[in-house]
């Protein structure tokens, strides 16, 4: 009877694979993997913790200027922008300009529309989006009949106008992102004209004063990979060069991205 009961109550050595003795429960010296896994990983995050604080006191200095090396530059993938209208108009800020009462109103319509439809401009291909057409110049009577005598009574449900705007500086800024985030396939926003959007007491018609408000405009457009057709006059005095002839300083034609004349010849 006890050396029954002995057997049973004998302790059972743990054995591992190879049949020898685990020293599971016995070694007090070594720290398991698993731990050491997790501390090297804590002394990682820990790296990057101060290599972020670092980074961030170096943009936070006056003096910090963001630069990107030529590796960085080409790995950064960007998303291509085709052009609004093939070979005439692309993403970005472009001026329309041409004597007054020449007939500049009846072209940004007709191209609002094409835009809107897709249809093709004169030989020049469209790719179709929503346009938002600023008539800053006219009233909602005018602009129908404009559009009736020009295109009949078809309906087009992603060409908008509006007669009334801010300025830039003075809540237009606000107005035209609103209406980008409401109408995410915008490809095209006409300004009619620029006279209409310029700041208050932004008529000085100074370098300055016309380089920033078409840079204003070219943030946006470029901003959202959109084309900002802009509205303007010509001078009545010749010029050498014909891009000389619109009204302003150059700062209007060295900021936008490129600007189109406007001009009747009669023969």
């Amino acid at each position: 009877m006890n050396s029954e009961k002995e057997k049973t109550t004998a302790l059972v050595p743990l054995v591992g694979a190879g049949g020898e003795q685990s020293n599971e429960g016995y070694s007090n010296n070594s720290i398991p993997d698993c731990i050491k896994e997790i501390n090297e990983e804590d002394e990682i995050s820990v790296e990057e913790m101060e290599k972020l604080y670092r980074e961030a006191l170096r943009k936070n200095d006056p003096a910090y200027l963001h630069t990107v090396s030529l590796g960085e530059l080409y790995e950064t993938v960007y998303h291509s922008r085709p052009p609004v209208i093939d070979g005439l108009l692309c993403a970005g800020a472009y001026i329309l300009a041409g004597a007054p009462k020449i007939g500049k109103s009846f072209l940004v319509a007709q191209i609002a529309y094409h835009v809107s439809t897709g249809q093709k401009l004169w030989e020049y291909d469209v790719r179709q989006g929503t346009v938002l057409y600023l008539a800053l110049e006219d009233d909602y009577q005018r602009l129908q009949e404009r559009m009736f005598r020009m295109f009949g009574v078809s309906e087009v449900s992603t060409l908008y106008f509006a007669t009334n705007a801010k300025q830039l500086g003075n809540g237009l800024d606000e107005q035209l992102e609103l209406f980008v985030r409401e109408h995410e396939h915008t490809k095209l926003i006409i300004v009619d004209t620029l006279q209409k959007v310029r700041e208050v007491g932004g008529d000085s018609y100074s370098y300055a004063n016309d380089y920033e408000i078409i840079s204003k405009l070219k943030k946006f457009a470029d901003n959202h990979g959109i084309c900002v057709l802009i509205v303007h006059h010509t001078r009545k005095q010749p010029a050498g060069d014909n891009f000389e002839m619109i009204s302003g300083t150059t700062g209007l034609l060295g900021c936008a991205d490129g600007a189109l004349l406007y001009a009747v010849h009669i023969n």
